[in-house]
């Protein structure tokens, strides 16, 4: 429905809240979005935004500036713009928009003047006649704790175009807000955290890599110093795209403090026609007490969407590390024996297979399984993949393309470059390939069809979708070289979108040279992240604990890695691998047909283990404790009823102290009465010495593990409450470096 504009909107949950003053009759401004605001009237809300209007100082404009969710020069804001472009000859460079009308879902009743909205929508609808611009706003509720927001911009001039140069949305926080979290990284260790504070000016962070890169920010947290995983005060953001990118927080001597974000434009990439428009990403925005409770607010939203995964997630072996290039059928059925046998549910098959990939240098965009190679097609190795009851898998790049293939030979014009298409002036190469200019519609469907051929001939269930570099000069040569990252963005959530409309039991996994575009864009048109080509457990641990941030559990592709870490060189015992690989979506990155009997009997032991715990891990809540030393993580998933938990101890690096103190856990109900005891899955930690709390006969398990029903074996442990497991605690055990500790957690019956 349209309303007259409101002077106040009100939008709530059970737990949240956000306040608008559209007073001004220009782009509204947010006065609160935090803690639910509950039993509010119109003249309580009246004074709230009353309340915030900062005095005049003696050097100020001579009415407080009105700094919305586009902050702009017009409405007297002097940081970063929300919005920057103009007309030929620089004009109308400095819009101001009037507030025409505000539509919103019917959940919404308006009184006094005040608009509340129990959840849903709300769009703000303004223009500014002079400029010829029309620019909509709408923000929504998609789940309880989290806002998103993002905004239209319309070239509104019959004759005339209008060059956009950027148009993001910005949010204020409060000067409490003094400390910020977020991500950074590079390939092969993804998700390293920053931690720093805010501090006068504007802390901008941009990506530049085509795609949403190792170095992302993922969730930018801001909150008072000190904020944990279980508490503190949490305002978060994230932009969801997987394309150049602006994050910023920025404080002013004004004594205001925003965090924005927007897509990063280049030069002359977004030239509006007359009548044409441009819309932002998403921007999520949340507030929680604590890094978990922020974590499961993403959680619980991403596991209500219909096209979640709703079947368990099985077990996948990627024979990669097997065969390589060398693709040779009896080799492969072996390994898919090989496979069945210790439990694996799906088969995937990576590069190698399609025409002329014989290695690294060719056959990108030729997708069509290798006549010389795969003379039957891939259909020998797919229906006896089916026939042993897995699923079968396969790799694909569509969005590179290799210069030596039929496709760029007779189309050198989707090649994505800023020159005139020939070899000596195309980009630079990138692991011996270049893009695909998939915005370019005959490219798109080449590729559409190509893949969607494949998947229907062959039986696929599966596709590891890569893509290996960053975009240089990413042009339209279609267009005299006119960059073209958004349009190229934009056409891979539609590509996708397509692919599984044509096939929808098809899932896909987004993989960018491991977990180089991860988002929450990204994630709404994929079933799954590679979270990095790096396996060694040690550099997953810490990769997965921040990756949760974003991303939960059941979609992070995390594999037994092989012994010795081909990344890092580090070798790992399997009760570290194992350990480590049960806590996402497992699998097995390894070459199975290498490994020995004990080795063979420990794998199938682990995902044994995998499938009877991938309910809890996949539905429950994480929990991420303190400890009382920094060498040591403490971890795990908590059922919605609290009445069952699994938790590891990651035992990081050596200590200056030994033993270590207590473990107290998080997320229990403080009035049941549980029963804590280890779990060793084939051979126990390395080093480990039992505390009493084991309820072992013996103090010390050796290195051989201990016998149980398929390698199982839970000791007796201890009954307690969760109060005194939450306040108390228990000892910690005694482990060498690198290695995990299994803890289970079930309510007494």
């Amino acid at each position: 429905m349209t309303a007259v504009a409101p002077a106040i909107v009100h939008i709530r949950t059970a737990r949240f809240s956000l306040v608008l003053d559209c007073a001004s009759g220009r782009i509204p401004r947010l006065v609160h979005w935090g803690a639910a605001l509950t039993g509010e009237t119109p003249g309580s809300l009246a004074a709230l935004v009353r309340a915030s209007h900062e005095p005049l100082d003696g050097n100020a404009p001579d009415r407080p500036s009105a700094t919305g969710l586009i902050p702009l020069e017009s409405d007297g804001w002097k940081g970063r713009p929300g919005l920057a472009g103009h007309r030929s000859g620089g004009r109308s460079w400095a819009p101001r928009f009037d507030l025409v009308a505000v539509e919103h879902s019917d959940a919404g009743r308006c009184d006094s003047g005040v608009l509340e909205i129990d959840g849903g929508s709300v769009e703000f609808l303004l223009r500014d006649g002079e400029a010829d611009l029309g620019l909509s706003i709408r923000v929504e509720i998609p789940c309880d704790g989290m806002a998103r927001f993002s905004a239209r911009l319309t070239n509104t001039s019959a004759a005339e175009d209008y060059e956009l140069e950027e148009l993001g949305i910005v949010l204020p926080i409060p000067l409490e807000a003094d400390e910020v979290l977020d991500m950074s990284g590079r390939w092969g260790k993804e998700r390293h955290p920053r931690r720093h504070r805010v501090t006068m000016g504007c802390d901008l962070r941009e990506g530049r890599h085509g795609r949403t890169g190792f170095d992302a920010p993922d969730f930018t947290m801001v909150g008072p110093a000190g904020f944990g995983f279980r508490r503190g005060e949490i305002w978060g953001f994230h932009l969801a795209f997987s394309g150049n990118h602006r994050r910023w927080v920025e404080k002013l001597p004004s004594g205001e403090e925003a965090i924005g974000g927007s897509e990063l434009l280049l030069p002359g990439e977004m030239l509006l026609a007359p009548g044409a428009s441009y819309t932002t990403p998403f921007a999520y925005a949340l507030y929680a007490d604590g890094l978990d409770d922020a974590a499961a607010v993403v959680h619980r939203w991403m596991r209500a969407r219909p096209s979640h995964p709703r079947t368990p997630r099985p077990v996948v072996l990627n024979v990669w590390e097997a065969v390589y290039f060398k693709h040779e059928l009896p080799e492969l059925l072996r390994l898919a024996d090989l496979a069945a046998e210790i439990g694996v549910e799906r088969y995937v098959l990576d590069d190698g297979w399609f025409e002329g990939r014989r290695d690294d240098r060719a056959g990108l965009g030729d997708w069509r399984p290798d006549h010389l190679v795969w003379p039957h097609g891939l259909r020998p190795l797919s229906d006896h993949v089916h026939d042993l009851g897995m699923q079968f898998g396969l790799w694909f790049e569509p969005e590179m393309v290799s210069e030596d293939s039929d496709l760029a030979r007779s189309h050198p014009e989707w090649i994505m470059g800023s020159r005139t298409p020939s070899k000596e002036d195309l980009p630079l190469t990138w692991r011996h390939q270049q893009v695909l200019n998939i915005a370019i519609p005959e490219a798109f469907e080449w590729i559409r069809r190509s893949i969607v051929d494949v998947v229907r001939d062959n039986g696929v269930d599966y596709i590891k979708w890569d893509h290996n570099r960053d975009l240089i000069e990413a042009g339209d040569l279609t267009r005299g070289g006119q960059a073209a990252v958004s349009r190229q963005t934009r056409s891979y959530y539609r590509l996708l979108d397509e692919i599984r409309a044509e096939c929808p039991s098809l899932e896909i996994e987004s993989c960018s040279s491991g977990g180089g575009r991860i988002d929450l864009e990204s994630l709404m048109h994929t079933d799954r992240v590679w979270v990095s080509d790096c396996i060694d457990p040690v550099e997953r641990q810490e990769m997965m604990r921040w990756l949760a941030q974003i991303v939960p559990p059941e979609l992070m592709g995390t594999h037994v890695a092989s012994p010795v870490s081909h990344t890092t060189g580090r070798w790992s015992p399997m009760s570290t691998r194992g350990a480590t690989a049960v806590w996402g979506h497992m699998g097995v990155e390894w070459d199975i047909s290498e490994a020995d009997p004990s080795e063979l009997a420990q794998l199938t032991q682990w995902i044994g283990f995998y499938k009877r715990m991938r309910g809890l891990l996949h539905n429950g809540t994480l929990v991420r404790c303190d400890t009382p030393d920094p060498t040591l993580w403490l971890q795990g998933v908590v059922s919605d009823s609290r009445d069952r938990g699994l938790f590891e101890l990651v035992t990081r690096y050596r200590s200056e102290v030994s033993p270590r103190g207590r473990l107290r856990f998080d997320g229990l109900d403080p009035d049941v009465l549980y029963r804590i005891r280890p779990v060793f899955v084939g051979a126990a930690p390395s080093g480990l010495i039992a505390p009493d709390w084991f309820g072992a006969a013996r103090r010390e398990v050796d290195s051989t593990g201990m016998a149980g029903f398929d390698g199982l074996h839970e000791t007796p442990g201890l009954a307690m409450t969760g109060r005194a497991l939450m306040s108390a605690g228990v000892h910690t055990p005694r482990m060498h470096p690198d290695q995990v500790l299994l803890i289970s957690i079930e309510k007494e019956v």
